[in-house]
């Protein structure tokens, strides 16, 4: 019987998958300094696709002033080596 994590890593399409959400993750681990320590519960690593990345917030609020940051965010992405040429800012809604 295999695992969830030798299953994905078997088949080629949930591989990839599993990769662009760890690639996700890496990015916000990268900025995750630039945030202020109040937003950063209000953040989620989003969808990384076509060198798009996609941050989630649990707010218009949080989008609001995560927006400001989205220079230093994309130049600190950029000066370590991400191949990410634009960040998006989704709200998540409850329920979704």
């Amino acid at each position: 019987m295999l695992s969830l994590e030798q299953a994905a890593g078997a088949a080629p399409t949930l591989s990839a998958l599993r990769e662009r959400i760890r690639e996700s993750q890496w990015c916000l681990d990268q900025v995750q300094h630039l945030i202020p320590q109040k937003l950063r519960p209000l953040v989620l690593a989003g969808p990384l696709q076509d060198q798009e990345w996609c941050l989630l917030v649990a707010s218009a609020s949080a989008s609001t002033k995560l927006r400001q940051l989205l220079p230093a965010l994309q130049q600190t992405l950029t000066q370590r080596g991400a191949q990410v040429n634009a960040i998006r800012i989704k709200v998540q809604t409850p329920g979704r």
